[in-house]
């Protein structure tokens, strides 16, 4: 999108109000792009999705490329704040990759639509599809490194190490909580730590 770079990608609320109205605009776009996918989607149908006056909308977002870029850094938010106190809550670098596997899992099994909406970030809006992504190993691979400090895992882990744990729980979450629930979370989390824990053993 030739303007998206330049566009804001919302604008923040001062009030608790507006706050929640913005709120309602990002929940009603992620399930207006869940359905129609993000060319379909219309900011009419956003806002009577949200119970917002069109009007209110612009006093939000600049356009509908602006709540998109806005509802991918919001997704990669909730996953953030949703998996931390788990991965805090763990006693160890292992266990810290297990415990936010499963609560990212629990998350995708409630938030589905999360999947079509960073897949279409690839073509929508590349920056924030490569940011969503690039954060997200950024915190697997300082975790490892300070697992590696503690002596948990093994010394060598790399950058090449945490985009592969990344990449393996993106499909995980795709095939355990989009596609089926066939089997429980804490049962997959299990299986991967198990292989975590001889594939990164000091």
């Amino acid at each position: 999108m030739g303007g998206m770079a330049a566009e804001s990608a919302g604008k923040e609320p001062r009030t608790d109000r507006g706050r929640r109205t913005r709120r309602a605009l990002l929940d009603a776009a992620a399930a207006e792009f869940a359905t129609d996918g993000f060319h379909l989607a219309s900011i009419s149908a956003i806002t009577r999705r949200a119970g917002v006056a069109l009007g209110s909308f612009y006093t939000y977002f600049d356009s509908k490329d602006a709540i998109f870029r806005a509802l991918v850094s919001d997704m990669s938010e909730q996953v953030r704040d949703h998996v931390a106190p788990a991965i805090r809550a763990a006693p160890g670098g292992i266990a810290r990759e297990r415990a936010g596997l499963e609560s990212f899992l629990g998350f995708v099994r409630q938030h589905k639509e999360i999947y079509r909406i960073i897949d279409e970030a690839e073509f929508v809006d590349p920056a924030s599809f490569r940011h969503h992504y690039a954060t997200t190993v950024d915190r697997i691979a300082h975790r490892l490194e300070e697992a590696a400090a503690r002596g948990e895992v093994r010394a060598d882990v790399e950058e090449v190490h945490a985009w592969a744990i990344m990449g393996m729980n993106v499909f995980l979450g795709l095939r355990y909580g989009v596609w089926e629930e066939d089997r429980s979370t804490a049962d997959v989390a299990d299986v991967v730590a198990d292989f975590l824990a001889r594939g990164l053993a000091g």
